[in-house]
């Protein structure tokens, strides 16, 4: 990892949360408005026909022994009140076993989405926002790369992958407790969202694109001090194959269990969220790589 990059990302990231905003988004691990690590229905706030105010974020996983440390600086402007678009820097580090330096280096992620049927549309109490969006990661040295390169020659481009997806978020606040609803499929060629490379199809060393389903539930109460808790939970589904490895590794299903706590300010525009993550343990019986049970942790700032 560049330490003086990450710690010039930190120093910004740092300056632009400490100013006043009227105004509270979360992002998610990729910078997307959603929950930890999955995409909602839902825009960076932004005004009719108008550019929003941009929001910020930082997330770090503790990733074990074998990938490390890893962390992803954010940002993401909302525009017209229906689309967003934002800029993710990925960097690891602290990876402490033979196989961690396949797992090295970071990358960038651009993403962008657009709601194509507002919540409640037609002043409807039932209809759930519904939304349709992309993510492109750049300039990823994990795994097919770091296992390939020495042997293309100079000039071996680095990876690339992507997800093509469609989501419906619903905000149920018909009840005591509102709880929000989260569900959607994306077409995509990357393990763990490029933490782990690029897919595979199982039987040789082509990437190959599935379609694969995630979602998310959360319910939210009145916490100490005027602020308000959100416990939840995701579940995304991830390609069983990873890239050059054929069939000899398999990935399991990502989930995470979360809070996430918005302090009482002014138009809340800070939000807290802790995560327990479950992603990869042994994706084959001789090879552990030890991310189950790993905290991560993130904070997100709306000017």
């Amino acid at each position: 990892m560049n330490v003086k990059k990450l710690l010039i990302a930190f120093s910004l990231f740092v300056v632009a949360a400490s100013t006043q905003s009227t105004f509270a988004q979360g992002l998610n691990w990729e910078g997307q408005t959603g929950a930890v690590l999955t995409p909602f229905a839902y825009t960076a706030a932004s005004p009719a026909h108008k550019f929003g105010k941009p929001e910020v974020a930082f997330h770090y996983l503790n990733a074990g022994n074998v990938i490390g440390n890893d962390y992803q600086f954010s940002i993401t402007e909302g525009f017209g009140k229906r689309f967003e678009a934002g800029l993710t820097q990925s960097f690891s580090s602290g990876g402490k076993t033979g196989l961690s330096p396949v797992f090295a280096g970071g990358y960038s992620t651009l993403h962008g989405k657009l709601t194509v049927v507002p919540e409640n549309v037609k002043k409807t109490k039932w209809v759930p926002a519904i939304a349709v969006g992309a993510v492109g990661r750049f300039d990823n040295h994990r795994v097919n790369w770091y296992l390939t390169a020495p042997y293309a020659g100079p000039g071996y481009p680095t990876e690339t992958s992507g997800d093509f997806y469609i989501v419906a978020t619903k905000t149920i606040t018909q009840l005591k407790v509102p709880i929000i609803l989260n569900f959607g499929e994306k077409l995509t060629n990357a393990s763990i969202s490029g933490v782990i490379g690029q897919a595979g199809n199982g039987m040789n060393t082509d990437q190959r694109w599935q379609g694969r389903l995630f979602g998310a539930a959360a319910f939210a109460i009145k916490g100490p001090a005027k602020s308000v808790l959100a416990f939840g939970s995701e579940a995304a589904q991830q390609p069983r194959y990873v890239q050059p490895l054929g069939n000899i590794a398999t990935i399991p299903t990502t989930l995470s269990y979360f809070i996430s706590v918005i302090p009482h300010m002014e138009g809340s525009p800070l939000r807290f969220d802790v995560a327990v993550i479950q992603a990869a343990g042994k994706i084959n019986p001789e090879l552990d790589l030890n991310v189950r049970a790993r905290v991560g942790a993130g904070v997100s700032y709306h000017f």
